[in-house]
């Protein structure tokens, strides 16, 4: 039998999943890559990968999905690595650069701003960003690179935020997902090895290539701002998200 493809984020949140894969001893016969959330649904929809953790923003794009286990990229507060950062409050911005490494948060910004702050940027890649922000400017920044930005910035929107208090329901940015049928005792085996990194999260700090923040600080961030489970809440919390993109 072929090794499974996996693909999975390569961002900190994803630590304890990546390290649980690696090192519980749980889980055999795969191969693993790591990339960009955009790349991850690529990778799956042109079947370069068997199984991955994709923005759930690129879901309508896959044909025939089935969510894989019951854990995520998920937040109940403060997720703290989406981010809005601006010059100016939201009611002035006249311009939002988008991060292209996830769709989820390009979505998700754009429905907030529809339906919840009703304002109307005009919505443009970060790659146009050839300097600072003009002073009537924001930027949605995803992942690593956004931690220590919040406090250069006059004003920092935390988008996980912004959506609960909107919807009041948690929020989903990955799932475990597989287009085709996976045998069973391989899905078991790969959810026990997810839980078992989880379980080891203070450990799995060790598998960070570089660091942004100290161990102490990315421990902190893995067990207070992101949540695993993908529970009833959060499964009610991506399908509006679902039928907002529909």
């Amino acid at each position: 039998m072929k090794p499974i493809r996996i693909t999975a984020v390569s961002y900190y949140n994803t630590l304890p999943f990546i390290y649980g894969l690696k090192h519980s001893g749980l889980l055999s016969g795969f191969v693993l890559s790591l990339d960009v959330p955009s790349e991850c649904a690529r990778k799956l929809i042109a079947d370069e990968a068997d199984l991955g953790l994709i923005p759930v923003g690129a879901l309508p794009g896959i044909k025939g999905y089935q969510l894989i286990g019951n854990l995520c990229i998920g937040a109940d507060k403060d997720v703290k690595s989406v981010l809005l950062l601006a010059n100016i409050g939201l009611n002035m911005l006249k311009t939002i650069y988008l991060d292209s490494d996830s769709r989820t948060s390009v979505n998700l910004v754009r429905i907030l701003a529809q339906k919840y702050w009703k304002i109307n940027p005009e919505w443009k890649s970060l790659s146009k960003l050839t300097g600072k922000l003009g002073s009537d400017e924001g930027m949605v920044l995803i992942g690593d690179k956004t931690f220590g930005l919040c406090a250069q910035y006059p004003f920092c929107y935390d988008l996980a935020n912004e959506w609960i208090k909107f919807t009041g329901l948690p929020f989903v940015f990955a799932v475990w997902v597989s287009r085709k049928t996976l045998p069973d005792e391989f899905v078991k085996s790969f959810q026990a090895a997810l839980s078992w990194g989880i379980h080891h999260l203070e450990q799995s700090v060790i598998m960070a290539e570089k660091l942004h923040i100290t161990p102490e600080q990315l421990i902190s961030y893995l067990n207070n701002d992101i949540s695993y489970p993908l529970d009833k809440p959060k499964m009610k919390g991506m399908e509006l998200f679902l039928g907002y993109l529909s």
